[in-house]
């Protein structure tokens, strides 16, 4: 790696360096905590039909996040959670070791059935967060 590109690694994986001064990692999280920062923004999304009619965009299916720097964290929004259209709280913990939740408005819940990309903070847990954006 040159080392413009490692300057890079290690502005992008700072809430890394830090969490390593508390824990110790093993070789498959670091390589893929890694393999994720060097992909930073790369995010793809698989969208399905909208399912709706008028203009509430329809949810169609369940909407699953993308989530920076994942390590076994896992988002969805219900199809039934998106066409009610109600204020969220979801817990992305997914099979990580540890939690964190997203609050979503009705509004960014609706945006989200509408096919509007929406990007959230997670809560801050065992010392660090991620974003969580869904489209």
């Amino acid at each position: 790696m040159h080392a413009l590109g490692a300057l890079q690694f290690a502005r992008r994986s700072k809430a890394l360096t830090m969490s390593i001064l508390n824990k110790t990692f093993s070789r498959r999280e670091i390589s893929t905590a890694a393999a994720l920062t060097l992909l930073g923004g790369a995010i793809i999304t698989v969208s399905g039909c909208g399912g709706g009619s008028g203009d509430d965009g329809g949810s169609g299916t369940d909407r699953t996040a993308a989530i920076s720097a994942n390590h076994n964290h896992t988002s969805t929004i219900s199809k039934a959670e998106l066409d009610a259209g109600n204020a969220l709280t979801l817990n992305i913990q997914g099979t990580s070791s540890h939690p964190h939740t997203i609050q979503l408005t009705a509004a960014e819940v609706i945006s989200v059935r509408k096919g509007t990309r929406v990007a959230k903070t997670s809560s801050v847990d065992f010392g660090h967060d991620h974003i969580v954006t869904f489209n």
